[in-house]
């Protein structure tokens, strides 16, 4: 079975958390979307969208969605003050020059040193690679957010990835359902559990070599 949405917004909310003061931040399609709900506005972060908004605020509220107003992946948002509006070059231009300070991102497989798969799987059709090796390559830290195994329960924190890489040694962190690791010096170390899930549980559905170095057990 897939992902419930309290449990991908128990993931976007943890994400949050890594998100600080002033910060020019892009979030990828699909969990880290959910990611802009959950920052404070205090924080005078500036959300970025490769379709070229830099401002772009949380989900707006039901009924008062604009049709000319969304994210890269199409779905509605809302603007914030100052918020700026600019072609797709533009907006690459500011991926390419390394000015964002965060991506968050999914992905289809991670491998313990940070090599990331996320844009395409052999045999089925896409419109294209899009912002992810762009993003994944530039952004000064990156963090991928993702459900830790198939719907078989076959991992996907492996110790070699099996689809074509996006990125080698792009992933600063992987957040999923079960977990929060951080990936220093090409291992990868558990350093949080998240709420309903054990120590052992992670280590069993996780395939790369994990070292434990807990600072947390989850959020609330």
């Amino acid at each position: 079975m897939g992902m419930g949405a309290e449990t991908r917004r128990l993931i976007a909310k943890r994400a949050a958390q890594e998100v600080t003061y002033g910060m020019m931040v892009n979030l990828g399609i699909g969990i880290p979307t959910l990611v802009a709900d959950f920052i404070p506005p205090a924080l005078d972060v500036m959300l970025h969208t490769e379709n070229g908004i830099l401002g772009m605020g949380g989900s707006p509220a039901p009924g008062k969605e604009d049709g000319n107003l969304s994210n890269a992946g199409g779905y509605p948002v809302s603007i914030n003050t100052g918020a700026s509006f600019f072609d797709s070059a533009e907006a690459f231009g500011m991926v390419r020059r390394g000015h964002l300070d965060l991506t968050i991102l999914g992905a289809l497989e991670v491998n313990g040193r940070g090599d990331i798969a996320n844009w395409i799987v052999p045999g089925k059709r896409v419109p294209g690679m899009g912002g992810a090796i762009d993003l994944a390559q530039k952004a000064k830290k990156v963090i991928v957010l993702m459900s830790h195994t198939t719907k078989e329960g076959i991992p996907k924190i492996l110790k070699e990835c099996s689809l074509p890489l996006t990125v080698k040694e792009g992933a600063h962190m992987i957040i999923t359902e079960r977990a929060v690791m951080r990936i220093k010096n090409g291992e990868l170390f558990l350093i949080e559990v998240m709420p309903g899930f054990s120590i052992e549980d992670v280590i069993n559905s996780t395939e790369a070599k994990l070292n434990i170095e807990l600072v947390g057990r989850g959020t609330s």
